[in-house]
C-alpha cells in the first residue's frame, strides 16, 4: 500500500496538468528504507511527448547523487498518461527498474477528471496497490 500525503498528491497532479498534453514525470524521494515519500522532485520529460516519457540522463544522474547524499531512495516514480487510463503500458513496464518503488500513474484525460493509481512493478509483473492519501506533513 502506498501511503502518501495529500500535498504530494496535489503536487503530482498539478505537474501532470501543467505539462499536459505532454506526459509529466518525476520522483518523490524518501529516507532510505522507510517507504515514506517526502520530497517532491518534478523532472523534465526529455521526450516531450504526449505518449512517452523519458528522464533526461544528466538530470537523473544528478537526482541519484543528491538522493545518495541525503540518504534517500526513490519511493515514488510517477508519470502521467494524457489520453489513456492510469495503467502501466508495456513500455512503462520495460523501463521499471526500481523494484522497491511505487509507480504512480496519473491520467489527465480531456474530460477534466484525474485518475491517480499506484502499482508495484517487479520483474515485469504489474500489481496494483491501494493508495492511502493522508493529511498533514
Amino acid at each position: 500500500m502506498l501511503v502518501i500525503r495529500r500535498n504530494l498528491v496535489d503536487e503530482i497532479i498539478a505537474h501532470a496538468r501543467r505539462d499536459h498534453p505532454d506526459e509529466a514525470c518525476g520522483v518523490v524521494a524518501g529516507p532510505t528504507g522507510s517507504d515514506r515519500p517526502e520530497r517532491f522532485v518534478p523532472m523534465l520529460n526529455a521526450a516531450r511527448s504526449p505518449t512517452f516519457y523519458e528522464f533526461d540522463s544528466m538530470d537523473l544522474l544528478h537526482l541519484y547523487r543528491e538522493m545518495d547524499d541525503n540518504d534517500e531512495d526513490p519511493v515514488v516514480i510517477y508519470h502521467s498518461h494524457t489520453a489513456t487510463e492510469a495503467y502501466p503500458s508495456r513500455t512503462d513496464v520495460s523501463y521499471a527498474s526500481e523494484p522497491g518503488a511505487h509507480y504512480v500513474l496519473v491520467s489527465t484525460g480531456t474530460d477534466g477528471d484525474v485518475e491517480f493509481r499506484s502499482f508495484r512493478i517487479v520483474d515485469g509483473e504489474v500489481t496494483e496497490e491501494p493508495v492511502d492519501i493522508v493529511d498533514g506533513e
